[in-house]
């Protein structure tokens, strides 16, 4: 294992990635305290047999510059091999505009090949590896320097033996002819668009009890001045106000200063000041907005006479078919796809298109359109043609 600081340390460790077929990739992180991540180490490993095989790059380090990391994540000849890689990548996108490609995540890979859903990496190192790790620095403060050594074997254990773990689930794909199963999955981790928040988007993560249009505008343009207030000042959402305060605000929409203070959950130091100008502003443009621009929320599923029954039969049909195919149950299909497929036969949802239509899409839209049922036999579901 090498410990990297300076940038032509990291230039050179990365030529040498670049010669060889894949390279494992893993972060360590703090978000805690901030709203965009903190990269505190990055660490890596290629195909060898030495101690300079592995590297833990010192991302704190006075002076290192990323780029010939970046330029690695960018050459087409190496896969850049993650386990769980979302929140990775969205630090990489975030800093340096980059997402690595070609990708292999190994945590999509293993619930293709049977290991069940999301499944650890630890888990993985315990089944494929038949050893175990030592997690007890997984909760330590990665930004504190010197790095204890304990810390530093914890770190560079997360990509060695990935080594492993991808080649075995690579093999595995490619016996199974499940590599493109895979890369459709992939895909959606390869779009930037993954990784970009909207302001005036984050009203959807807030759950209501109300639907009502103003109540929603309401939420909605709260909800925009927390996420833009905390993209600036690079805090977590909830160090300028709750999920519960934007619901009280919205419910009793003050007008004054006056009425600001009368609020049961906002804290004081929001009740003056910018913070109060800007709520009292948000909330006179939610009152102030046209009627046909004010958001809606989802229509309530329309279930059809039976769709309750039929949608219990769906997730019959896709428990026989994960068990056949040996391939996680949600990755297949979600619970709100079953009740989607339930009650439309055109329901636009993933299940019905791709590889996922082949396993259990396919099948489903018979079994609506009463061309099959399904028989026990002993153990096992069985499809029977009508």
């Amino acid at each position: 294992m090498k410990t990297i600081a300076k940038t032509t340390e990291l230039a050179e460790f990365c030529d040498r990635a670049k010669e060889k077929p894949f390279v494992t990739v893993d972060t360590e992180f703090l978000r805690e305290r901030t709203y965009f991540a903190q990269l505190c180490l990055v660490q890596l490993a290629f195909d060898g047999d030495g101690a300079d095989d592995s590297a833990l790059v010192d991302v704190l380090a006075d002076g290192l510059d990323l780029q010939p990391l970046y330029d690695l994540f960018t050459d087409p000849r190496v896969v850049k091999v993650f386990h769980a890689a979302r929140q990775d990548l969205e630090i990489f996108y975030v800093d340096g505009g980059v997402i690595p490609a070609p990708l292999f995540d190994t945590q999509i890979a293993a619930m293709v090949c049977g290991f069940g859903e999301q499944v650890g990496y630890e888990t993985l190192v315990r089944t494929i590896c038949k050893t175990g790790l030592d997690k007890s620095s997984r909760f330590t403060d990665w930004s504190r320097r010197p790095l204890s050594t304990k810390q530093m074997e914890y770190a560079v254990a997360d990509v060695t033996h990935l080594r492993d773990i991808y080649r075995f689930l690579s093999a595995k794909l490619a016996e199974t002819e499940r590599h493109a199963w895979v890369s459709e999955e992939v895909d959606v981790l390869m779009s930037p668009e993954t990784y970009v928040t909207e302001p005036s988007e984050a009203w959807r993560r807030i759950k209501t009890r109300s639907n009502a249009p103003r109540f929603l505008g309401a939420v909605q343009k709260l909800a925009e001045y927390r996420e833009r207030e905390a993209i600036r000042r690079n805090v977590p959402r909830g160090r300028i106000f709750k999920d519960d305060v934007i619901v009280e605000l919205a419910a009793t929409r003050p007008k004054s200063l006056d009425d600001l203070g009368k609020s049961r959950l906002l804290n004081r130091d929001s009740r003056k000041g910018d913070t109060a100008d800007a709520i009292l502003s948000a909330i006179r443009q939610a009152a102030e907005m046209p009627a046909e621009e004010l958001p809606k929320a989802p229509e309530p599923r329309k279930r059809k006479p039976g769709g309750e029954g039929l949608a219990d039969l769906l997730r019959v049909l896709l428990k026989a078919r994960a068990e056949e195919t040996g391939v996680a149950q949600k990755l297949i299909a979600s619970a709100a796809d079953l009740e989607e497929i339930a009650a439309s036969v055109d329901a636009n949802v993933p299940a019905f298109k791709g590889w996922r239509r082949t396993v259990f899409g396919a099948d489903a839209l018979r079994l609506c359109q009463g061309e099959i049922a399904l028989s026990s036999n002993g153990a096992s579901v069985t499809i029977v043609e009508l």
